[in-house]
């Protein structure tokens, strides 16, 4: 079993089913034996893995995107308020 099969199937199937899958091991296992027919237990493992893995980093990148977004917005929001001058 190489590796490039594993990742390239387990690209595929998160591209192609992108709603069936999350960050839970266990979840992505059920789905990935009901989306393949994949007989060997320790394939179907190694997909699952990767897919988690996947989307483990799909949800980081999403949460650092909204983590600066949200600080762009409170940085827009400093440089609106007018700043009161000492005298």
């Amino acid at each position: 079993m190489r590796p490039d099969r594993v990742k390239r199937l387990a690209r595929e199937l998160v591209s192609r089913f992108p709603d069936r899958f999350t960050v839970d091991f266990e979840a992505n296992k059920k789905s990935v034996e009901a989306l393949t027919r994949i007989s060997s237990q320790k394939l179907r493992n190694r997909v699952a893995g990767y897919v988690t893995r996947l989307m483990s980093g799909i949800h980081r990148e999403a949460a650092e995107a909204e983590e600066t977004e949200e600080a762009g917005k409170e940085g827009e929001e400093e440089a609106e308020t007018p700043q009161a001058t000492q005298e």
